[in-house]
């Protein structure tokens, strides 16, 4: 078991979740409101978190990629509740909702006035954000060490990161044995999210050699670990490790994502698809866009994952990319989005141009390249078809 103090506060080790009841006496919550995801509550450990917590209620009303009715609707069974705190437990979409109502239960805002652009988050009433604890049950999006939340707009249809430095949970629980029940198939995708968090930071543009440190150990622990934890999930080690990997790289990526999640975003808002899921099919598609200007990035990767390379290897993209397509297939990853149903003919294409929507997204500014909304168009089509690799 370990304890660390970055980015916050990080209670690290098997059966730390019995911690919890102190940690909420050290944030004086006396009346928890847990958000988590719906699945989750069925879980064995779960009852354990409802015993010894029996004051706290539960609302669990939130969809695979959150939305500001969800938001809303939280902040709302939080106030009937007379409620003094967030739990979030679970996936990135109950820890980014989590964060969110915290942040919104007291506000005479709307949500999307504090849109990551420019100086909005200073119009937050700062005094009025909850506290936050964060117990991440996957190893995939980091966010219970992220001051954002990424939430969908219906109105746009469009996913808009609300930001506050405050967002940043008070404490973290990383108990490797709440994610030992984790479905192989969730497993592998949330795993290639962190990959795909921590590769895109370090290959974001801009000096930030921390960051960078931080994103080649987390991808090195992903090639050890990932395959291990999918085969077997009742490791705790191969657990312990991505669930750190994962931490790291969202600690990693505020030097930058890129046009991996810049497609991701849209497409989630979209087609309502896992997150995870669809970095790791357009990960491999981006790679080759960026070839031209990650070569060097690309080099340095392979020599620290010690990934070989064949005869037939003309650079360090083509071994990196041999290398990824052989992980994501070992991991029963699909190839296209084709193959998890978004289509060429679909309506959708038309009524919203991918490429706009991916040029506007604020990943888009971490892209080794700036591409423009027509690359972005061909990027999206190429990773429907499978082209380009």
């Amino acid at each position: 078991m370990s304890d660390w103090n970055y980015p916050t506060a990080i209670k690290f080790g098997n059966g730390r979740i019995k911690e919890l009841p102190e940690l909420c006496q050290q944030l004086n919550m006396l009346k928890p409101l847990i958000v988590t995801d719906s699945g989750l509550v069925h879980f064995s450990f779960f009852k354990k978190i409802e015993q010894i917590l029996p004051s706290a209620d539960i609302f669990s009303d939130i969809k695979a990629n959150p939305n500001g009715k969800n938001i809303s609707d939280g902040c709302a069974a939080f106030k009937q509740g007379k409620h003094d705190g967030i739990i979030a437990i679970g996936g990135g979409s109950a820890l980014d909702a989590g964060k969110a109502i915290a942040l919104m239960v007291w506000q005479t805002k709307s949500i999307w006035q504090f849109e990551d652009c420019g100086d909005n988050w200073k119009l937050v009433d700062s005094k009025n954000i909850l506290p936050c604890i964060a117990i991440p049950t996957t190893a995939g999006t980091g966010s219970e060490v992220g001051r954002a939340s990424v939430i969908v707009d219906e109105e746009s249809q469009s996913k808009k990161i609300i930001f506050h430095p405050l967002m940043l949970p008070k404490f973290v629980i990383i108990d490797p044995e709440l994610s030992q029940a984790l479905p192989a198939q969730i497993t592998a995708a949330t795993g290639m999210d962190a990959f795909v968090h921590n590769f895109e930071a370090f290959c974001a543009p801009g000096y930030h050699p921390m960051a960078e440190g931080i994103a080649l150990q987390g991808m090195k622990l992903i090639k050890e670990w990932l395959p291990e934890a999918y085969h077997n999930g009742r490791n705790l080690d191969a657990r312990g490790h991505m669930l750190t990997a994962s931490t790291m790289g969202a600690t990693a990526f505020q030097k930058g994502l890129g046009a991996c999640h810049a497609l991701a975003h849209p497409l989630g808002a979209l087609y309502d698809k896992h997150h995870g899921l669809l970095n790791a099919v357009l990960i491999p598609y981006v790679v080759n866009a960026n070839s031209a200007a990650i070569e060097n990035k690309l080099a340095t990767i392979c020599r620290y994952l010690e990934i070989e390379k064949s005869a037939h290897d003309e650079n360090s993209t083509q071994t990196f990319l041999r290398w990824l397509i052989a992980l994501r297939k070992e991991l029963d990853i699909p190839h296209t989005l084709a193959d998890i149903g978004i289509h060429h003919d679909d309506a959708i294409i038309s009524k919203h141009a991918i490429g706009t929507l991916a040029v506007a997204d604020p990943s888009a500014a971490g892209n080794p390249i700036e591409f423009n909304a027509e690359q972005y168009q061909d990027l999206f089509l190429n990773s429907i078809s499978g082209e380009g690799l």
